[in-house]
């Protein structure tokens, strides 16, 4: 390994551990100051939204147009993502149910937290741990960061079920190149637990 090459892997170790941090900080803040009511949580979630978007940009993520392909690619991936729960039974999946929130507000707030967490976890950090350690490193720790921030907000029973997703949107990542179809296909699961 040159000079040059383990330079650029330390570097990258280190980007990974602190966007790691920011996001487990600001996953453990958000769940902090969720609140109980719907004010308290559409606020609780912007800000964390936005926050995950500025470390992504600092991370080194950057936004791209996305492909029609990637697009098409997402809205499958998501079909798969409510498809499995369902299948597999109550059991895999939290019972949520029609929300009290107003619906425009909470598909806004949605869609913020959706899109910044895929620029953060299958942008930056993924990004981030394939220089690190290679793909297969990337699609690990991107998905167990994905596992874990979810347990502040929603006990640790969720885990297995946002570890799968988190293997799942990794690979859209890597079938795609980039987080539109990863970000489609959180977007759609999300939305998809209004009705379920």
């Amino acid at each position: 390994m040159t000079a040059l090459t383990a330079s650029a892997t330390s570097s990258a170790w280190t980007r990974a551990a602190w966007l790691a941090a920011g996001l487990g900080a600001a996953a453990i803040a958000r769940s902090a100051f969720n609140g109980t009511g719907a004010a308290g949580a559409f606020l609780s979630g912007t800000t964390f939204g936005l926050t995950l978007l500025v470390l992504a940009l600092v991370g080194g993520w950057r936004p791209a147009t996305p492909r029609a392909g990637s697009l098409a690619v997402g809205v499958v991936g998501g079909l798969v993502l409510v498809a499995v729960p369902l299948l597999v039974g109550p059991a895999s999946r939290a019972v949520i149910g029609m929300r009290a929130e107003p619906f425009v507000a909470w598909v806004a707030v949605t869609a913020l937290v959706a899109t910044a967490e895929e620029a953060m976890l299958r942008g930056a950090i993924l990004s981030a741990l394939d220089e690190a350690g290679g793909p297969i490193l990337a699609v690990i720790g991107s998905s167990a960061a994905f596992a874990l921030m979810h347990v502040p907000l929603y006990g640790w029973g969720v885990v297995p079920i946002d570890l799968a997703a988190g293997v799942l949107l990794a690979g859209l990542r890597s079938l795609t190149g980039g987080t539109a179809a990863p970000t489609v296909a959180h977007l759609l699961a999300d939305l998809a637990t209004w009705w379920l």
